[in-house]
């Protein structure tokens, strides 16, 4: 199998056997099983199991941020924007292959490669969301980053809690309920004359 085929290969049973066990209860050995290779052919591409977690942790943050990045693009209605980025997290912590455990409930934020990266989530959406408000409503830089972090903690929050209830509002209906309660919040600062 070619080398990047192999590496995704790995990936793909790191991520079953870290979101099913855990980070300190998962082993190499049983990320090599489940991926049908010798230890060695793991060891090959992965120094080790801090390595191939924070690979993992790379792509899911990765896979946030971007679709953050595409959510605020999409649309210059800043309503639309708001439900569009709400839509990314529900949509995230609803994936079947449960990735955002690794980003949001990881059991290993004391290792400061794990906090940074998982830090990295809040930090870069926060930040395009603070350039939208900042452009849009002429608040300095202090006041933007706050909203747009509080913004980013009740989308989390509130997808994490949705999906850990195992309610019964489907995930559209609870993504628009809470961006719904996020629009009437951000929408009482004035936009500028220039928008």
């Amino acid at each position: 199998m070619p080398r990047r085929e192999r590496r995704a290969q790995l990936l793909e049973s790191a991520l079953e056997v870290f979101v099913a066990q855990g980070y300190h209860a998962a082993a190499m050995d049983d990320i090599a099983e489940r991926a049908g290779v010798s230890k060695p052919v793991l060891y090959q591409h992965f120094p080790g199991k801090l390595d191939l977690y924070l690979a993992l942790l790379d792509t899911s943050c990765d896979l946030i941020i971007d679709n953050c990045r595409a959510a605020l693009a999409s649309t210059t209605d800043n309503k639309d924007r708001v439900a569009a980025t709400m839509q990314v997290f529900y949509s995230y912590v609803a994936s079947e292959e449960g990735a955002f455990r690794l980003v949001f409930e990881s059991d290993l934020t004391s290792e400061p490669d794990v906090r940074e990266r998982v830090d990295r989530v809040t930090t870069e959406c926060a930040s395009m969301i603070a350039d939208v408000i900042r452009t849009d409503t002429g608040l300095p830089d202090e006041p933007s980053q706050l909203l747009a972090v509080s913004l980013v903690g009740m989308a989390q929050v509130s997808a994490r809690f949705w999906l850990a209830g195992g309610g019964t509002i489907p995930r559209e209906d609870a993504a628009t309920l809470i961006s719904g309660l996020a629009w009437r919040g951000i929408r009482g600062y004035p936009m500028t004359d220039d928008h």
